[in-house]
This record gives C-alpha cells, structure tokens and sequence, in this order.
C-alpha cells in the first residue's frame, strides 16, 4: 500500500495477495519510468526500454530489443498462449514531449507523490499506459506460472519511440521492419478517454477511429521591395487574407457511424438536457430534427470537431526585418479530416475560394485514413465488461478522435486496434497533458491498471476458464 503524507490510496481494493502487488508495480514503475527522460526530440528511449527488459527478463517474460538507430528502441515482451487464437496486443510509446521547468510545482523528471497523485512529465501521456501495461504483463506471467491463467492467445506487450513527433521510428517502423513481432487480431493502445463529469466517471471513450491529421501550407507570393514604399500586391497581406478566408469556413456536417453510436449511447446520460436532447436530435431521420441537433451541438467546439473536417491556421512565417517587403509569405494549416474525406477535395475548395493566382495551397504531409475497428467486435465487448466489473455506473461508447494516433497505422494493418487512455480523468486533469503539473491520480492510476489486465484476461483467457474471471 502506498502512502503519501495527504492521503492513504488504493482504499477500494479488495483484500487480495495478488491485486495488491500489480497495482504497487504501477506505481513504481511509472516512477522509475518518468524519471528516465524520454522527451523527444531526441527521444532516446533506449535507457527505458533497456530498464523495460531488465524487468520482463527477470520475471521469465520473453523480450526482443530492437533499435532503428542509435538511442532509439522498441521493446516487445510475449507470453506464450496455446495458438488457439491469434494474439492481442497491449501498447503505449516511451517518448514524451517537452517541458517549461519552471512552470512547474515539482521536478517534471522526479516521479513525485503528492496528494494523491503521481506527478511528472509522461504521467498521463503515455507512460501512466506504459506502467500499467507492464504491471498488467507483470501480473498475467504470476497468475501464469501459479496455474491461475491459461492463454489461448499470445499477449504481446508492446513499449515504442518516436510517436510524440510523428517520426520515422515510431510503431510504423516496426509495421514495416519486424511485423513478426507485433501481428495481432486485436490491439489496445492510448486514444480514448474515461471522462469523470460533475465529480463522478460517467462514460468510458474507446476509440475505434479518428481523424486522419494533414499539413496543408499556404505560400502567398509578391513584390519584394523597401518598406518605406508601399506595393500593391504585398505577399504579406495576400497571405493575411488568405488566412482570413480559409479560417472563416467551415466544412459541411456529416454523422459516421461511430459518432452516430457516440451520441445516441451518451444522450441516454448526459446531464445537460439541451446537450442530451441534441444528441438524440442528430441521428434522426426527420432532417429537420437532425438539422436541429447539428445546430446546437456545433456550438461546442469539442463536438463541432466530431462532426466536421477542421481546419485551424497554427504557424505563419513571413520577412526577415520591419524595413523589408518580403517576396514570400507562409502559413501552415492543421487538417483533421473525417474518415473518408479526401484531403484533396478540400485544398480543391479552399484554392477555390481564395482565388488568388499569386497564393498556391498544398498538401505538405499527409495522415493516414483507415477503416474503423468494430464496436460490436470481442475486444469492445470485453473493455466494456471490464469497465463495468471496475464500475457498473460508467457507460462504455464508440469515440472518435479528433486527434492522431499510431493505432490509424495498426487500422491500416488490419489489426482491430482500439483506443483507451484507461484512468478516469477529470477536466483539470485531462489538460495538463502536454502542460504543466501532467499527473496522474493514483486512485485512477489503480482503475486503469485493473482494466487493463482484466482486458487481457478476458480476452486472452481459455474460453472453458472464463466463467471463472471474478469481478473485482
């Protein structure tokens, strides 16, 4: 049992000789894990992943270390099922994004226990899923050799670089070098959400798609001269208008199915009675009715998201002093489109509404759009009844992302893949992903490592045993 000098944690575990262990493995390994320091660039995540091993080899876990280049590495651990069924996948990246040190309350490498929640950078995103995919591992080997689990699947644990920049050396990589390693039927890995609303968990977020994430770049061309004479045509303000126009619009309202199932299973829930009434309007067939529901919604940006292909201006890049007319001017565009929405379509229409010879609008890297995985598929079916044993009040959904993931690759595959950042979060919490103070509450940190390996049993387990799954 952990205890820190606010709060006594882990309160709601039962009395178990087994439970108790993985979810204390949670904690330390997350520790040890933030305080190795993985922010990429440059990654480095090889000291990690060596650590990864040490841990897995010492408990007669199978492990392969690859490195795609120096300093780089993807660790792959594997319990052995009886081949019955094809494998499933657990997996979380080692890398995290930067920091501001001084912005923070705590050392964003020191792994600190205050209050009730682990703080450091990577806490959340995504070495919180790291620690408990391990301490899930750690757990499923134990209950392998006492006799208390047999697989008919192998479990492939799964620890990756390079996805916090998108990078050459992420889980693509090993797609594409060592597939051997990683082929599964199914695959859990970050994306969703477990939001806690009003206090309370209310609805778990399992991400079956997401949007596909496109660079789209701006490039306004003109005159270049001394600023003290004014020019006609100026790059600067050809590119400002531009800006201004492609910002304005907005691409039409379509409902794909899993938003559809999105909506429909949260409005049964939702505690604001204009939202929850939306949502029910939106996959009505009268399309007025429908019309009304996208009204409303599309007033919350979050589901405006959902709803639509976005397009946000992130950078402009312009001159080199105040007393010079630059010939060129810049700006880059983030374009998440809806599964199916060709990205070239829309520069097609936004070149159009421009309709300026001297400005050019280009695709400059492209996401990956790939099929959805099944919300009436075994995996699903087995995280929702995970969640319920863990606790009956949360309603399990289909979600799309509106952010990317590496899990659109493994889509891309073939793997059912589906996403589930697996600790309830509150709004406070959830924002500091990528910010300041990241942490994750250890009573969430228990929640999600539970799931996590009652997902695996579930799915991994002799069908003939699984009467035998207790709820916890």
């Amino acid at each position: 049992m952990i205890v820190d000098s606010v709060a006594i944690v882990y309160l709601r575990i039962p009395n178990s000789e087994f439970l108790i262990p993985m979810i204390d493995d949670a904690v330390a390994h997350l520790r040890r894990m933030i305080q190795i320091d993985t922010t990429n660039p440059p990654g480095n995540e090889l000291p990690l992943a060596k650590y990864i091993e040490r841990t897995l080899s010492a408990a007669g876990v199978e492990t392969q270390l690859f490195e795609p280049v120096t300093g780089r590495a993807h660790l792959i651990g594997r319990l052995r099922g009886d081949g019955s069924a094809p494998p499933i996948l657990i997996t979380a990246h080692m890398d995290v994004v930067g920091v501001e040190r001084e912005s923070w309350s705590v050392d964003p490498f020191g792994g600190e226990i205050r209050h009730g929640a682990l703080y450091g950078r990577g806490a959340i995103d995504d070495k919180g899923m790291l620690a408990a995919n391990l301490a899930a591992m750690l757990a499923a080997k134990r209950d392998v050799d006492a006799g208390r689990l047999r697989l008919r699947r192998d479990v492939i644990f799964a620890a990756t670089s390079d996805e916090e920049t998108g990078g050459a050396y992420g889980l693509g990589w090993m797609i594409a070098n060592h597939p051997d390693a990683i082929r599964a039927e199914y695959a859990l890995n970050e994306g969703g959400r477990i939001r806690i609303v009003d206090g309370k968990p209310l609805y778990a977020a399992v991400q079956t798609t997401e949007k596909a994430a496109h660079v789209v770049t701006i490039t306004a061309h003109g005159p270049s001269g001394h600023a003290s004479v004014p020019l006609a045509g100026n790059a600067v303000a050809r590119l400002a208008r531009a800006v201004a126009i492609v910002t304005a619009h907005q691409e039409p309202v379509r409902l794909i199915p899993t938003v559809r199932e999105f909506f429909a299973r949260l409005s049964a829930i939702w505690p604001e009675a204009n939202v929850a009434a939306a949502m029910r309007d939106v996959g009505a067939d009268d399309k007025s009715v429908a019309e009304r529901g996208y009204a409303e919604l599309c007033r919350l940006p979050m589901y405006n998201a959902v709803l639509r292909t976005g397009i946000s201006a992130t950078v402009m890049s312009a001159g080199m002093r105040h007393n010079v007319i630059p010939a060129e001017a810049t700006a880059t565009l983030s374009v998440r489109t809806l599964p199916r929405d060709s990205i070239d379509d829309v520069v097609h229409r936004l070149q159009a509404m421009v309709a300026d010879d001297a400005v050019t609008i280009a695709v400059t890297s492209r996401g990956t759009d790939a099929p959805a995985s099944d919300h009436q598929s075994p995996m699903f079916a087995a995280i929702r009844d995970a969640v319920t044993s863990l606790d009956p009040s949360i309603v399990t959904v289909p979600y799309m992302s509106t952010g990317a993931t590496e899990s659109a690759q493994l889509r891309a595959w073939g793997v059912q893949t589906f996403g589930l950042l697996p600790f309830p979060l509150d709004a406070d919490d959830e924002s500091r992903m990528h910010g300041n103070d990241e942490r994750v509450p250890l009573n969430s940190l228990e929640f999600g490592t539970r799931l996590v390996f009652d997902v695996v049993r579930r799915m991994a387990v002799i069908p003939s045993e699984a009467r035998n799954l207790t709820s916890w």
